[in-house]
């Protein structure tokens, strides 16, 4: 290290150990952080983390003038910060000498003799304890490997212990063991040179950790599978939709195939309803609702023997998967993620009946004058956008917690033009349009899937105390209002109830079952609501009385008709009022740069782009998008016949190309924003070898060419390789 002179790689004492070839330089992290003489002035994927090179040649050449007052040799980078103390040394030497560094603020670094101390009253209880972290025994003594808990009065820690926990934990994890908070020990722990990476816990960053979880099940498991295309075959928004099981997501049927008249139905596979069966608890009206939706013309549609189930159901308890958190339960039932399948091959989540092709092509049409609709509302917001720029520097293997601190940094600000830089990213040309859509796109899934919202299709808001508690449903609403004003995609997973919530206010929504996403609430609200006679009901809540009296729904029922109300008011308890905190803060967020005010204003148009996903990109949908000019009227006909030729083969799937990759060469994204492009596209057919996406203009420039087969091979050759070199 040029800064200590040693050689000892030891991340956890010294911190990463760098080598730059170029600039022939190694450094130790630790070292170059508390480095006196040297401050951040370069951004932070400039030199070393922002520490400019020149800069830290110039530190070297001044510690190389300053002795260590510990081992005696030259190149002290570090002075402790005690007025008229003059004491330097090496940082590892610091560290021997049980000096203290303070990883905050200014950076400041005391020697042994000036170091700050924790407080030790008369009355603290002398002896030992044990360390809450390795379970050894701890010495209640005022020790420099000895630290007390600011918030517990008997948790004691070996400093070396809670140093390794903070490595691991980082900022958004590290807390105390004992009583879990967070705030007052993580000031005390910095103040006592414990260092806190801002960063996500290691157990998050672990690559593909979750992988599992974002498999999305897409099979029919009906005995007599009606599709001519097969069990795999899955068209959205209609009948041969795959429904996955409502309980355990792991068997699914085509709509059709069930006789299933609407994606709203709800459908257990034999095993799950087996399990509710042994368990006394599927009521009978119940039953005869699943008799008669498994026949189809008098045959019968039973599903295949079912294979044993994968280890997540526990062997103890049938119904132990069943009662998983919201949180878990949400996971497994989530639809894929967008990144991993093309847009022709998603899910659509939204609550659409099966209807016929006119009907469904009329609710598609309204759809789209409703968006148009939004369009031209965002187009009136983004008049607030400034020239300014905010750079946010985003880390897309950390979405959340990277967005979070730049939405949270002084300088951001909702109406200035905001420019996104991904700081792993190596690729430094695409900086400004394609990584905000990328970005927009990326946390719009996050947010989708996140803990703050519940449920597996359409939405609601979670109650997370700790979410509440940081303020995060403010910055959800925040990011949202945000990403329809600068050109991101359209959330598209809000339920019905929800937006109600936010447009109409609470006290004048009316949920309904459907949107509760705990099956265990779920499960005791439908039985209270299909009791058959009054005995049944009163047993029923009996068995539920703790849950009926948290929710202050606890009265005499004296009459079946008193079932009605009593429901309403749970729902209303559990989906409404039981988040009210959650979604003042929601509301808050979405008050920015006016985007709540005009949902408030256009409901049925914002409800097209919050609760409905994104209509499929069809041949038709990218023609229209495009505005053709040409210099020759001749060459303009031809090669608008190639180009609509071209489309149709990408839509029949007689292309390597899908129209999501057409969108990301021309213009940077792979969807096409609520805002709509700014400029509007445009396509230009020029005597020119190859076609050329131009993303500041978003102008695709097409050559002309003799015949189509030729203007094929060049799209598709130019498409392909120029996202395969982005993509590495």
């Amino acid at each position: 290290c040029v800064l200590c002179g040693r050689t000892d790689d030891c991340p956890e004492k010294y911190g990463e150990k760098r080598t730059y070839v170029e600039y022939n330089l190694t450094v130790h992290y630790y070292c170059l952080l508390m480095s006196s003489g040297i401050w951040q002035r370069g951004e932070e994927d400039e030199g070393v983390d922002g520490f400019l090179i020149t800069d830290i040649r110039k530190e070297v050449n001044r510690a190389a003038k300053l002795k260590c007052n510990i081992c005696k040799k030259k190149g002290a980078s570090i002075g402790c910060v005690a007025p008229k103390c003059k004491r330097s040394y090496h940082f590892p030497c610091g560290i021997h000498r049980e000096c203290i560094f303070q990883f905050m603020e200014d950076f400041r670094s005391y020697c042994w003799e000036h170091r700050p101390v924790q407080k030790f009253t008369d009355k603290e209880p002398r002896g030992a304890s044990q360390c809450t972290i390795c379970l050894d025994m701890v010495e209640h003594l005022p020790l420099y490997t000895v630290l007390k808990s600011p918030c517990c009065k008997n948790a004691w820690f070996h400093r070396e212990c809670l140093q390794y926990q903070a490595l691991s934990a980082g900022i958004f994890f590290f807390r105390c063991t004992v009583c879990n908070n967070k705030d007052k020990f993580q000031k005390e722990m910095l103040r006592m040179g414990i260092h806190i990476p801002e960063r996500d816990a290691s157990w998050e960053l672990e690559e593909n950790a979750y992988q599992d979880l974002l498999h999305c099940y897409q099979h029919c498991d009906v005995k007599r599978c009606l599709c001519k295309k097969g069990r795999d075959y899955n068209e959205p928004d209609s009948k041969w939709e795959i429904k996955r099981c409502q309980y355990c997501g792991s068997r699914g049927t085509h709509l059709a195939c069930s006789s299933m008249k609407s994606w709203e139905q709800n459908w257990e596979c034999v095993e799950c309803r087996s399990i509710f069966a042994k368990s006394g608890k599927y009521s009978k009206r119940k039953k005869r609702a699943l008799a008669t939706s498994e026949k189809t013309n008098g045959t019968t549609c039973l599903l295949e023997e079912p294979p044993p189930k994968s280890p997540r159901q526990s062997s103890g308890s049938p119904r132990n998967f069943l009662l998983q958190s919201p949180k878990i339960m949400c996971q497994n039932l989530s639809p894929c993620s967008h990144l991993e399948l093309p847009a022709s091959n998603r899910v659509a989540m939204s609550l659409s009946p099966v209807m016929s092709n006119r009907t469904w092509s009329l609710k598609q049409k309204h759809l789209r004058e409703q968006r148009r609709e939004v369009c031209n509302i965002l187009k009136e917001l983004k008049v607030q956008v400034k020239t300014k720029t905010t750079r946010l520097n985003i880390n897309a293997e950390n979405i959340w917690s990277s967005a979070l601190k730049g939405f949270r940094q002084r300088s951001f600000s909702p109406s200035n033009t905001i420019e996104v830089n991904f700081s792993n990213c190596k690729n430094r040309s695409n900086t400004s349009t394609a990584s905000k859509h990328h970005f927009f796109q990326l946390l719009m899934l996050h947010l989708q899937n996140s803990s703050l919202f519940e449920g597996s299709s359409g939405k609601n808001l979670s109650l997370d105390f700790q979410a509440v508690k940081e303020n995060l449903y403010f910055e959800a609403g925040k990011m949202i209002a945000v990403s329809l004003v600068h050109g991101g995609p359209s959330p598209g997973f809000f339920s019905k109830t929800l937006f109600d919530c936010l447009v109409y206010g609470p006290e004048n929504v009316r949920p309904a079952l459907e949107d509760v996403a705990d099956v265990d609430v779920a499960q005791t609200i439908q039985m209270i609501k299909y009791a058959n006679s009054l005995s049944s009901l009163q047993s029923t809540l009996q068995d539920c009385c703790e849950f009926l009296t948290a929710a202050g729904c606890l009265r005499p029922v004296t009459s079946l008709c008193d079932k009605n109300m009593l429901v309403n008011d749970i729902l209303i308890y559990h989906v409404v009022k039981r988040i009210t905190l959650p979604l003042e803060s929601f509301r808050q967020g979405l008050e920015t740069l006016g985007v709540l005010e005009k949902m408030q204003m256009h409901p049925d148009a914002f409800s097209s782009i919050l609760c409905h996903k994104p209509e499929r990109l069809t041949a038709q949908t990218v023609c229209d998008l495009f505005t053709i000019h040409s210099s020759s009227d001749v060459n303009k006909i031809k090669g608008a016949d190639f180009w609509m030729g071209y489309l149709q083969d990408v839509e029949s799937g007689e292309s390597v190309v899908t129209f999501e990759d057409i969108l990301l060469f021309v213009t940077g994204s792979c969807y096409i924003p609520s805002i709509g492009f700014d400029p509007e596209p445009t396509i230009k057919f020029l005597h020119i070898r190859y076609p050329i996406g131009k993303r500041l203009l978003n102008c695709l420039e097409l050559p002309v060419t003799k015949t189509y087969q030729q203007f094929k091979n060049k799209m598709e050759l130019t498409i392909r390789n120029t996202l395969r070199v982005e993509r590495e």
